[in-house]
Order: structure tokens, then C-alpha cells, then sequence
């Protein structure tokens, strides 16, 4: 996600094929799939496959998100598609691990491992907060779906209002998680020397 794109919808004309949507992959949504959705193009990544032009990317072209709470938002998601449809999207120029086993038992581990992850951020956001995640990022609902099935009492203005500043803060938190996260992997990764320890005057 990313806020140097281009969007595709059938608004601005005629859709190209779906084959020609992405260029390197070949793949794309096929045309009635683009009459039901706007799509963008991330175009700092050639071969970026196209995405639905959903909210988080609505938040992040508004400036209320910053780039950080989007590759969070990303990251969430594709644990979330991993975990419970077993597809994986690995990035341009990806290069195979040849150490890791690659038979069924190690597949549905790395599964599991995605869907802890999952489970990591609900203890730490709350139901409410996957719950949103959900309605965001898995069933692609705009903030006007959302304030309807969040705050059916309210109007449709203030409903959708109330959800798209929830839905920052829920980001901007989903990021910060992430980052004590990375934090913390390198405070274990860190080896305490000999010297170090010696040079600390207050471990004297």
C-alpha cells in the first residue's frame, strides 16, 4: 500500500484485459470483478499485481495514516490469508529458502505459526479491533458498510465518520504493536558481551 498509485476502475473507461493487469504475473481480476470495485496500482513496483481500492488506502491517500500503519495493515492481512486460506503472496525478487523443509506436516506449521500471530494481536488490540480489521482488510467494506453494521443507530454521515477515525487509531496501534514486536527480536538477538557488561559502570 502505498501512496504513489494509480486506480482502475470502470469509471475512468474501458478496463484493459484481465491478463494484461498485471504485467509480469499475468494474472488480474477478471472484468465483472472490476465492475464491483475501484482497483489501484502501486507504480514505485513494477509488476505490482492490482488491489482493491479499499480503506486503508482511502486513510493513507487522506494523510491520516502514515506508510508505517499501511504495511501494518498488509502484514496483518496476508498472516490472515495465509492462516486461513493457505495462499502466501511472496514480494518481487523473492528468493526461496533452501533450508526449510517443504512437505505437508511443515506447511500447515507455518500456518499455525501465521495464525498465532493472529492471535498475538487480538490479546493485545482486543475483539473489537480484529473485529474491524476484519470488516476492513478480509470483507473489503467501505466506511459507509461499516457504520451500518457497527452503528446501525446512527446516520450514515456520523456512522461513517466515527469508523474511518476508529480505524486510524486502530492502525496507528496495529503499527505500534508491530514495532515493540521488532523491538523486542532484536533486544533477544543482541548478545551481552563480556566487554559490555565490564564498560557498564553500572554493572559494576
Amino acid at each position: 500500500m502505498s501512496t504513489s498509485s494509480t486506480q482502475l476502475s470502470k469509471k475512468q473507461g474501458a478496463a484493459p484485459p484481465a491478463g494484461l493487469l498485471s504485467a509480469r504475473s499475468g494474472y488480474g481480476p477478471t472484468p465483472e470483478r472490476l465492475e464491483k470495485s475501484v482497483f489501484f496500482s502501486d507504480i514505485s513496483t513494477p509488476g505490482e499485481p492490482l488491489r482493491v481500492l479499499g480503506t486503508v488506502q482511502a486513510l493513507l491517500n487522506a494523510r491520516d495514516i502514515a506508510q508505517d500503519a499501511a504495511n501494518a495493515a498488509e502484514r496483518w492481512y496476508r498472516d490472515w490469508v495465509f492462516a486461513y486460506v493457505g495462499h502466501i503472496e511472496y514480494p518481487a525478487h523473492h528468493t526461496p529458502n533452501t533450508l526449510t523443509r517443504h512437505d505437508d506436516v511443515s506447511w500447515q506449521m507455518t500456518r499455525a505459526h501465521a495464525a498465532a500471530r493472529l492471535v498475538d494481536v487480538r490479546h493485545a488490540l482486543g475483539l473489537c479491533a480484529e473485529v474491524r480489521l476484519k470488516l476492513m482488510l478480509v470483507d473489503e467494506l467501505s466506511f459507509l458498510q461499516m457504520g451500518r453494521v457497527l452503528f446501525p443507530h446512527l446516520s450514515d454521515a456520523r456512522a461513517r465518520l466515527k469508523v474511518s477515525a476508529q480505524c486510524a487509531l486502530l492502525l496507528e496501534q496495529l503499527e505500534g504493536f508491530y514495532a515493540g514486536l521488532r523491538r523486542g527480536g532484536k533486544n533477544r538477538s543482541t548478545p551481552r558481551t563480556k566487554e559490555g557488561v565490564e564498560g557498564n559502570p553500572l554493572q559494576k
